[in-house]
């Protein structure tokens, strides 16, 4: 091979695949064993065939950015054929950020258990007898020396805090107890957090954050928070102390919201993110999977999130690791290739977002997760434990680094109103929705 052809290879690998897809070829196989296929691949078959052989997938993924997706328009991306997924969702990561890059987060808790949400895949849930226990939370003094070994550490994200893996590092937001969270990467983000249920009452300890953030502010690192609900009043405050980034997780979508979590309501779940955006901060929103949800619900969370006035800046995307004594220990585990669907639909539709491989990760071979990677997951959490369920060893991801090619992301401390670049989302014209399309 060439010099020149191969240097073309390495720096567009996937350029111009369109055309594979104007063929005859897919769409006459397709609808000559139409009889054969489920109603699910048979409904994509005729999606396909209604596009001239191009995939939803395909087909969004060169459009612009867009915060009005269509719930219909998302399924179908979803169920576009997989390899056809995990292309479109490579082409669409690679246009966007550097593929090599993956953000990487460390967790560890200073206040465990005790939490009186009853989300139904928390271990530390009081409502469920599991073998975690209630402790008491670290001192202020304890969470400011963590924060300035932290910044020594810099190339690392550490979080502090309360919750389940399961919740994606958030430190189980939906709790009422409080916990703290620091986190750091190698963008140097510390982040604090007390998941209560909101602020109200608790005007001291709220003034206490404020004086945390304002203080690792001038440490020279990014600064971010979870402390449950917040009004727009509490979120201005926080912008003025110096906060970069709000993390506040939607678990799941509207609909199925209520059979895993019933002490705190989806609005109010919105609500905050919204008042988080209105005061120029960054937000951090995604969810779980495998808590006994449809394809459509995966796609409703995926949905609400595309639709947000200003899509977050980060996308959690967790696997349930179910824990004995919870109501979901009984849940089978998801694939890889849920995952990977997730993913790639989760990167197609927020193009600029980041796609964290979150918890679950333990459970997959190097392989699986490079098959993420592809997709468009950017970041991961690295250490022995994810609060209080088990991760992935800091030898095997070092080792899986080296393998991919991977490297640590470089910082960005332009989130949120401080981006002089902000986002313009344009409106897709004449466009036709797929079931227009399949019954065009």
């Amino acid at each position: 091979m060439s010099a020149p052809r191969a240097f073309r290879l390495l720096s567009h690998p996937l350029r111009s695949s369109r055309r594979l897809y104007t063929t005859s070829t897919t769409p006459l196989r397709f609808a000559s064993v139409d009889e054969k296929l489920s109603p699910t691949v048979a409904k994509v078959a005729a999606t396909v065939a209604a596009r001239g052989g191009l995939s939803p997938a395909a087909v969004h993924a060169e459009g612009p950015l867009r915060n009005n997706w269509l719930r219909e328009e998302i399924q179908g991306i979803y169920d576009s054929p997989l390899m056809d997924l995990l292309y479109f969702g490579a082409k669409v990561h690679r246009a966007n950020f550097n593929p090599l890059e993956v953000q990487q987060c460390t967790l560890l808790s200073i206040k465990t258990g005790g939490c009186s949400e009853d989300c139904k895949y928390c271990p530390q849930s009081s409502h469920h007898k599991t073998a975690v226990k209630a402790q008491k939370m670290l001192d202020s003094g304890e969470v400011m020396e963590a924060a300035r070994r932290a910044k020594e550490a810099g190339s690392t994200r550490c979080v502090l805090g309360e919750g389940d893996a399961n919740c994606g590092g958030r430190g189980c937001l939906s709790c009422f107890t409080v916990l703290a969270i620091v986190l750091i990467n190698y963008r140097r983000r510390f982040c604090m957090g007390a998941a209560w249920r909101d602020l109200a009452g608790r005007k001291s300890n709220f003034n206490k954050i404020l004086g945390y953030v304002t203080e690792i502010r001038g440490m020279g690192m990014e600064v971010c928070c979870t402390l449950g609900m917040l009004n727009e009043e509490q979120a201005k405050q926080l912008k003025t102390a110096g906060l970069t980034a709000y993390n506040h997780n939607l678990d799941t979508s509207r609909e199925f919201y209520p059979k895993v979590i019933t002490t705190r309501s989806y609005d109010e779940r919105l609500e905050t993110i919204s008042h988080a955006q209105h005061a120029g901060i960054s937000v951090c929103s995604g969810g779980i999977i495998g808590l006994g949800e449809k394809d459509e619900d995966r796609v409703g969370l995926l949905h609400t999130l595309s639709t947000l006035s200003v899509h977050p800046e980060s996308v959690p995307v967790n696997a349930l690791l179910a824990v004995d004594g919870t109501p979901l220990e009984k849940q089978e585990p998801v694939s890889i290739f849920e995952m990977v669907r997730m993913i790639a639909t989760a990167r197609i539709v927020m193009p600029r977002s980041m796609v964290r491989l979150s918890a679950g990760r333990v459970r997959f071979l190097q392989s699986e997760q490079a098959m993420c990677f592809l997709a468009g997951a950017n970041s991961i959490f690295t250490g022995d434990r994810l609060l209080t369920t088990p991760n992935n060893e800091i030898d095997d991801d070092r080792k899986m680094f080296e393998v991919l090619g991977l490297i640590p992301k470089p910082p960005n401390f332009e989130q949120g109103s401080d981006n002089p670049r902000q986002a313009e989302y344009v409106a897709a014209a004449n466009v036709k929705t797929d079931g227009e399309l399949a019954h065009a």
